[in-house]
């Protein structure tokens, strides 16, 4: 019961993720940047200030991280075989072996 709680979170959590990274507003990243003419000395562009997306980001990157370390322990069921519901084959019991023949 406790794995499909966290895995309907765990899907919540990524499908806001994707949400919030869509809907987050390039980092001057176009074409004019590619070639040179960014117009900043920096890096990676001018630093701009942690908006209410970038933070959202974060968190739910960290809730998408935690949930699959989660779900992963949770999942496991131990030491076990892909075919443990079947049984084991029993062996056949051997052919009697043949009476000896009498010597002529």
């Amino acid at each position: 019961m406790v794995y499909y709680l966290v895995a309907v979170l765990y899907v919540l959590s990524c499908i806001l993720l994707l949400t919030v990274v869509l809907l987050q507003q390039g980092k001057g990243g176009d074409m004019a940047s590619a070639f040179g003419g960014g117009g900043s000395q920096t890096a990676f562009g001018a630093r701009a200030g942690a908006t209410v997306l970038t933070r959202a980001t974060s968190i739910l990157g960290v809730l998408f991280m935690l949930g699959a370390i989660t779900l992963g322990i949770i999942g496991q069921r131990g030491p076990g075989s892909l075919i443990r519901g079947f049984k084991t084959p029993t062996a056949a019991p051997a052919p009697a072996p043949a009476p000896a023949q009498p010597p002529k």
